[in-house]
């Protein structure tokens, strides 16, 4: 019964850029996200083979809570004076289309009041039964792998056709580090792309021996002030340098596993007795073969 979670945004983006922008519809109106987008889920739906789907969705891609802890939380992406997130001009159009495509197909879409879309995630990882596969090109929910309960991050930073399996051994062969250690690593390295600058002075190699040697925040921030014969002298430094830091950064870094979620059915839908509706919006918006590989991996 494995239940896959899609990183909606994170897989329109990704369709968007892959997909050439010459696919419009009859009107002209763009379909290369939408196209892009069906075409990767069908694959993922062909390969994987899921029981159960979720169109996972940002309730706010800014939550207000992490703002009020870092207010240069993914601030790099507002648009000029605007709270906004920079968005290619012919991706937003698109955008409601595919949700009413995704409706029209009967695919959950859930998204939450000023979640992440990785929180929403994290959560149905956390409170639902494995098998689970995260689909994502967004490396943050790395910490949400876990061997034991065959929860699995299917990677698609190499594209859909090269993308990985990421479990425990993927990010200890990656990144130097226990599998189950992702999230503290993220913490002392940072992430740039959302903003997130970790603590001064502390790269991926000074991350991957904090992450070797002590298995939370304050576990390394008192090896610090223990001098603990693990770290170098001047890593300790920048440890307790970087101590208001580290105080916030669980909960910036760290995804939410306790999202409210809306009660959805999350079995994989049935085909309907009728398809003329598919087949009219197909037609509408020139979504071509694309729609057609849906309805098949789907089993309908």
């Amino acid at each position: 019964m494995t239940l896959m979670l899609l990183d909606s945004a994170s897989l329109w983006y990704r369709a968007y850029y892959g997909m050439p922008d010459t696919l419009t519809g009859p009107d002209g109106t763009p379909v290369n996200a939408i196209r892009g987008y069906i075409d990767m889920t069908s694959r993922l739906l062909s390969v994987y083979k899921p029981n159960r789907l979720v169109a996972c969705l940002d309730g706010d891609w800014r939550p207000s809570w992490r703002v009020e802890l870092f207010p240069d939380y993914k601030a790099n992406r507002l648009e000029e004076e605007g709270d906004e997130e920079e968005e290619p001009e012919t991706l937003t159009p698109q955008i409601p289309i595919l949700l009413d495509l995704l409706d029209l197909f009967g695919i959950p879409v859930v998204g939450v009041d000023d979640y992440e879309a990785d929180d929403v995630m994290a959560t149905y990882a956390e409170t639902e039964k494995g098998p689970i596969r995260i689909v994502t090109g967004d490396r943050d929910l790395f910490q949400m792998v876990d061997d034991k309960r065959d929860i699995k991050v299917v990677y698609l930073a190499k594209g859909i056709s090269q993308h990985d399996l990421v479990d425990y051994a993927y990010v200890a062969n990656k990144y130097a580090i226990p599998g189950d250690r992702y999230a503290l690593f993220a913490m002392f390295r940072g992430d740039p792309s959302d903003g997130l600058p970790g603590v001064k002075g502390i790269g991926e190699k000074g991350a991957a021996l904090i992450a070797n040697n002590f298995a939370t925040v304050d576990e390394a921030l008192a090896g610090a002030h223990a001098a603990h014969e693990l770290l170098p002298p001047a890593l300790a430094k920048k440890i307790i340098a970087g101590s208001d830091y580290l105080k916030i950064a669980p909960t910036v870094v760290q995804v939410a596993r306790n999202a409210p979620l809306p009660q959805v059915d999350l079995a994989m839908p049935k085909a309907p007795k009728d398809l003329s509706e598919i087949y009219q919006f197909k037609e509408r918006y020139g979504l071509g073969a694309s729609v057609d590989r849906l309805i098949s991996a789907l089993g309908w």
